[in-house]
This record gives structure tokens, sequence and C-alpha cells, in this order.
């Protein structure tokens, strides 16, 4: 295997977005948009693709780029890393990939350069008024009505001191709720803009409290396809992720790129305050890109044989373990470390108190989807430094 590079200095890209200075090859990691000094780091991993360049918007719904570089597969490209680095950028940049290559679903083989996808590392999502699942599901340019990454600097936050709060699990008293549907209804005495959003929750502190919980467990909060459902309703509950760092951005009351990350921020710091602790319920068994009828969003885009279980007669269909059209192959290493990463971000950085895995026995499943005695996700976070006394709740 190629090492991962450090650092490179050839210009590649051209166009005219918030910067217009010559970018270079930067560097493989870490995965995602990484803010610095003097711009941003772009790296995605695309084993399999033959080109892939990222797209620049200056609003959501924006139908084409403000600017758009083509990643240099000989300069730019580190064994499945493609990474560039853009000067002059910082938080707040939207931001997309088109990745081309065989389109060959029978191998399992399923890119299409005209679908704008998600960075699967994105830390927030701005979705356009006009967001169209159908789109990214049929052949086409999708980019107007596509969801978009947001750039996100997560050390610009003043978390005043906070901290996880390490509660034993046998002192632990925890409430269910849906982030929504917990302020909605007039009834919760909440103000009518924050109902059902984060800021709503940190109005109903003070019930809590007299409940005398101690942990609320939030039902699926990473941002998900709201149009993933049946024709005529609405995904309400949540349980099809589809960038699993980033907090779901209709459950905000600011609306904006930035906007869910610091709501979600300061409703987990007023929580903690109150010494409420934040468990997630965590959806890594299957994402809303469902069946091979279903649209392309994001990992199916990049490496579709990677990150699901394909059928191995015949490739375009997909295993389905969960139930729900596909199932995340957890024990590939790049999803491996999708997982990993993400539960140690949420820690890290969103200073959460700990998981419930929804159908957390696929964890367990091996490349080829049979059971593993010792599976590489599970051990890597019960070893994990990061997600030391954290909760962590399995639903068989």
């Amino acid at each position: 295997m190629q090492a991962r590079a450090v650092e490179q200095t050839m210009a590649v890209g051209t166009g005219s977005a918030a910067s217009k200075g010559v970018v270079s090859a930067g560097r493989s990691f870490p995965l995602g948009a990484e803010v610095v000094a003097a711009g941003v780091n772009f790296s995605v991993y695309a084993r399999d693709a033959t080109g892939v360049e990222l797209a620049f918007f200056d609003r959501e719904d924006d139908s084409r780029p403000s600017r758009v570089i083509k990643i240099d597969p000989t300069k730019n490209r580190t064994y499945p890393y493609w990474h560039v680095f853009v000067p002059g950028l910082g938080p707040g940049q939207l931001y997309g990939y088109r990745v081309s290559g065989p389109f060959d679903p029978a191998n399992g083989l399923r890119f299409d350069s005209e679908k704008l996808l998600l960075d699967p590392y994105g830390l927030a999502v701005a979705v356009p008024k006009n967001y169209s699942r159908e789109a990214a599901r049929r052949k086409g340019d999708n980019t107007a009505v596509a969801m978009k990454s947001v750039v996100v600097d997560p050390n610009l936050y003043d978390w005043e001191g906070d901290a996880p709060l390490r509660r034993r699990s046998a002192r632990t008293i925890i409430y269910e709720m849906h982030v929504r549907g917990f302020t909605q209804h007039p009834s919760s005495g909440v103000s009518e803009p924050a109902r059902g959003t984060y800021a709503g929750l940190i109005e109903k502190i003070p019930y809590l409290r007299e409940l005398g919980i101690t942990a609320v467990e939030l039902l699926p909060v990473f941002q998900f396809d709201v149009q993933d459902a049946p024709p005529g309703k609405t995904n309400y509950w949540g349980y099809s992720s589809v960038s699993f760092f980033a907090p779901h951005q209709a459950y905000s009351s600011r609306q904006g790129g930035l906007g869910p990350i610091d709501e979600f921020r300061d409703m987990v710091k007023a929580l903690h305050r109150a010494d409420i602790g934040v468990i997630l319920d965590v959806v890594f068994n299957h994402t809303g890109e469902g069946n091979h009828d279903g649209p392309t969003l994001s990992f199916r885009g990049l490496d579709n044989a990677a990150y699901y279980y394909l059928k191995p007669g015949d490739r375009q269909y997909y295993e389905d373990f969960s139930g729900c059209g596909n199932t995340v192959n957890c024990n590939h290493p790049i999803a491996t470390k999708l997982i990993l990463d993400c539960l140690e971000y949420w820690v890290r950085e969103m200073h959460v108190d700990g998981f419930r895995f929804d159908e957390a026995s696929i964890l367990s499943r091996g490349e080829d989807g049979v059971p593993l005695d010792h599976p590489p996700v599970v051990w890597a976070i019960e070893l994990s430094d990061v997600l030391v006394n954290t909760k962590v709740i399995a639903e068989a």
C-alpha cells in the first residue's frame, strides 16, 4: 500500500469562488474539510474513481457552482484519497463532490458524474428549499436540488469549560425523546420560533429536572433525508442518515450552514449545566441511499462496494440485513474508520455522553456479511481512548 502524502506543491484547478488563490495538492489526511489558518484542506476517499471534482457554491439552491476544481489524479491523489488545499476559504463555504468512474452495477460500480455528492466527513449540511430525492435517483444533473456540505471549524465554539458528564450507568435515568416531537406542539409551552428544535429542548430543561432524569436519549439527529418515505409521507423518525457528522439541519431554529452545529452545542452545554447527559440514537447499519433503485447522495457515488454489502451473485442488488434497503459494510476498513471517527468527533467536539446503536448486531458482520467472533469495528470502539467512559448501548 502506498504511503499517505504529507504535502505537495503542484497547482491544479481553475475558477473564481470565495478564493482566487492558487490551490496546491494538500494532503490526504484528515478526511473531510480541515480549516487551517491559510485556507481549507479537502480529502475524500474514492478508490475506484477515475476523476473527482470539488465544487463550491454561494447558496444552497444554486444551479451551478461558483467554482470547480478538477483534482489531478497524478499530483493530487494518494492511493484511494483525492485531496487538494484551497487557500482563502473558511467556515460557511458550501461544497460538494462530483465523481467520475464506471457505471457498472452488476459489478458493484455506480459512479455518476452528474450527481453532486455530500462529503462523508462533512460537519454540516445545507438543504435547498426545493431539495429533491427523486432528482438524485433518476438520470441527469441534480446540482440545484442537492444537499451541500458546509465547511466548519469546530474550534471556533466557546464551550465555557463544558465537558461530558461521565456519570456511571448505574446512576443514569434516561428519557428517550424525539427532538422535533418533544416541543413541536403548542402544549409544550415552548416559544413559537423554538418549537421542534434544539433550542426548544433547552426551554424544557426545568421540566426535565422536575422529572428527576439524568440523561436524554435523542432519537436520530444525524442529517437525514426527510423525503426517504412512501409517496405523500415524510420521514419523521430520522432512521436514514445521509451525513453522520452533521446535526440535522431542520431541528435548528437558526437556518444557515453553521446554525445547526452551534445550536446543538448550545443545547448540550445547557443540559450539562443542569447535570443532564446527552445520549444519541445512532444508525450505522444502513443509510438513506436505499436499495438498487435509491438515490445517489454520497457513499454510493464514492465507493459503493466498500460502503455496502452487495449480493454475491449479482452485485447490482444490496444485501438487506437491516430491513431498510441496504446495509453498511461496517467492518470494511474505510467504513470502520468512518464509524470510529464519527463517534470520537461527537464526543470530542460535540461533548455527547453516549450512544445507543440501532440494530447493533450488524456491526458484528464481516465483509462477507457473516458474523465475526472479533468484529474490528466493535473492538475499535472498545479500545478507543476518546470513548473511554462513554456510554455504549446496543439494540440487539
